[in-house]
This record gives C-alpha cells, structure tokens and sequence, in this order.
C-alpha cells in the first residue's frame, strides 16, 4: 500500500479503536442521526460526543450535513474500503500460508503411511 492510503488506514484504525466510537458507527448503520441522538445511550456528555463525531469524519468513515441548527450524520459511501482492501491482502496472505501448511502436513503424512 501506498503510504497515502497506510496514513488514511491509520486513521480509520485509530477511530475503530474506541468502543463509543465504534457503537457510534453501529447505530449510524441503522441511519442518520443527530449529535443529540447519537449522545443519548452514553453516560458522556454531548461535546464528548462531538468530539467522537469528529474523529469519525476526520478518518472519513462518517459525514454531516448542515439543516437548520442541527448536522446530522451518516456513514460515508466507501468509507471502509482500504480497510476492506487491507483485510482482503491479510486474508490472502493467510490463505496461501494454510495451503502451504496442509501441503507440508499431506507430505508427512504420505511419508508417515509409506513406512507402516
């Protein structure tokens, strides 16, 4: 990965690191909410909240718009896609390493059943 997009990973990882962040996206999965909505399962207070909000949109996973005096918020379009990308390289990774492992372990098992 470029190191453009391992910062913005970075970012995205250090959002998902926190719990309330984390329930913030799951009940953002449910739709849009205000700050106020988002604040009220928390025993934070609501510039705590702000704050969390922040850090979510700075790492690009969620986006407000203005109407009136609130700014709602949703879950970007695309916003877990170099996750998405990173997890699917690991996965592979770790695909090929299985494969080679149950090759070696098919071999000595050959070997195994051809000495008895």
């Amino acid at each position: 990965m470029v190191p453009q997009a391992m910062e913005s990973l970075d970012r995205t990882l250090a959002a998902l690191a926190d719990p309330t962040r984390r329930a913030i996206l799951a009940r953002l999965s449910l739709g849009e909410a205000t700050v106020n909505e988002l604040a009220e399962p928390f025993a934070i207070s609501q510039p705590a909240v702000s704050r969390h909000i922040r850090v979510l949109s700075e790492a690009g996973l969620i986006v407000q718009r203005v109407q009136g005096t609130q700014r709602p918020c949703r879950l970007a379009n695309g916003a877990l896609t170099e996750l998405d990308q990173y997890l699917e390289l690991l996965r592979k990774a770790l695909t090929q390493n299985y494969r080679r492992l149950d090759q070696i372990l098919a071999q000595q098992a050959e070997r195994k059943d051809r000495k008895t």
